[in-house]
């Protein structure tokens, strides 16, 4: 199997695409007994993930904006970085299966998220489906790096769907 990188470079594999329907494992398998590549493989590239969050002080409630890290590329829906993002976005968080049920703020509609809360993946995953539609992301965003952090309660999108 190609490496993570060439697959997370080229979209998608032709091991992964060919195999995608004869090797279920997100079916059979725990998502703690994955494969570095199987669970990379999980994420749809939305880039949800990605936007800027705000808390509230006072309910601890989770707000995204439509403000997005300056790293990740809305044409490729790449981090352009993503082997030291971390590194270099203190504030980014690695997504894996030891954390996954700790993180409560991800998106509704992320694949780590659904496949955590009910065992499956969404149907519209290209792991099940040839033709991959993953949520959007917001119109009109914003890198991080052209907003002030004090008014980035500016940005918060009211709507529900994340």
């Amino acid at each position: 199997m190609p490496s993570l990188v060439i697959w997370r470079e080229k979209n998608i594999c032709r091991n992964v695409w060919e195999n995608r329907l004869s090797n279920k494992f997100w079916a059979t398998k725990s998502f703690r007994e994955f494969s570095e590549e199987e669970w990379e493989q999980i994420c749809c590239r939305c880039g949800l993930c990605c936007l800027v969050k705000v808390q509230d002080e006072d309910d601890d409630e989770v707000y995204y904006t439509r403000v997005i890290c300056h790293l990740f590329d809305c044409k490729t829906k790449l981090c352009k970085e993503y082997k030291n993002r971390c590194s270099l976005v203190p504030e980014c968080l690695k997504v894996t299966s030891q954390n996954i049920d700790k993180l409560d703020w991800m998106p509704k509609k992320c694949a780590y998220r659904i496949l955590y809360e009910t065992g499956d993946l969404p149907e519209w995953h290209f792991l099940k489906k040839s033709n991959i539609n993953p949520p959007e992301l917001p119109e009109n965003l914003v890198y991080d790096n052209m907003v002030n952090d004090d008014s980035l309660e500016d940005y918060i999108i009211e709507d529900d769907k994340f």
